[in-house]
This record gives C-alpha cells, sequence and structure tokens, in this order.
C-alpha cells in the first residue's frame, strides 16, 4: 500500500472557501499519511495570518491533525537533503524541505498542489495534484 505526505495546500483547503477542494481534500486525508513539522507550521501561519483563524481553532486543527498523521520531524539530514534537492532540482527552499521530507518518511507519492504534478524525485517519490482532472 502506498504512503502519501501532504503538503501544506492540501490541509489549507480544508479552511477554505472552495468547497470542491475541500471535499477532496477531506477524502484524501481521511485515510491518514504522513506530514512534516513544516506542515504544521506553515499551516498554522497562513491560518491566523491570511485566514485569520481565531488561535483556539488552530490549536484544534493541529491536534487534530498530530493524531490523524504521522509527523515526520525536521532534522539536520532532511535540512541539509533539501537544500540539495534545492540546488539540483531547482526547487524553493521551503518546497524542496517538504519533498526531503517526503523522502525520509519513505512515502510514494507527495500531494501538493503547487509542485509539478507527475514528477517523480529520486525514483522514489511522485508529485501528484490532487485537485488536478
Amino acid at each position: 500500500m502506498a504512503l502519501h505526505f501532504f503538503d501544506t495546500n492540501v490541509l489549507l483547503c480544508l479552511i477554505g472557501s472552495d468547497s470542491a477542494k475541500a471535499d477532496r481534500a477531506e477524502q484524501l486525508l481521511s485515510n491518514g499519511g504522513v506530514i512534516s513539522v513544516q506542515v504544521l507550521n506553515e499551516f498554522a501561519s497562513v491560518a491566523s495570518r491570511k485566514q485569520r483563524m481565531p488561535w483556539s481553532e488552530i490549536d484544534d486543527a493541529l491536534a487534530g491533525f498530530r493524531g490523524l498523521f504521522r509527523v515526520e520531524p525536521l532534522t539536520i539530514e532532511v535540512h541539509e537533503r533539501g537544500m540539495a534537492l534545492a540546488r539540483n532540482h531547482g526547487f524553493a527552499v521551503y518546497d524542496a524541505l517538504i519533498v526531503a521530507s517526503a523522502l525520509a518518511a519513505e512515502c510514494d507519492v507527495l500531494y501538493s498542489e503547487g509542485l509539478q504534478d507527475g514528477r517523480r524525485i529520486e525514483g522514489a517519490v511522485t508529485i501528484r495534484n490532487p485537485f488536478r482532472d
């Protein structure tokens, strides 16, 4: 069975205004998978700053995510691999750290709306846009 990693933008669809994306995200996320500490941090940042969610709701969402997903830590190894991915594959630094976390977690699929759909990284993880028709 494939192990799925979720980028922050998939989790953020749960609190966005696009109900079709929210439904698709909820469907995918309900099966569990892997996220990273970076995903939790980015979710909190966007939810508080852009979505203006109350901190009590953000705390509840983060606790729910931690309960549903395996959370990959940010380690020096993930950092170094991320920097190499940024340098060698042209990823933006924070995107490279997401990919590095998915690789460290040995995921088969990285769901992300913002990365190149279908791209396979290091022969290990394939990026999929969960909202693409």
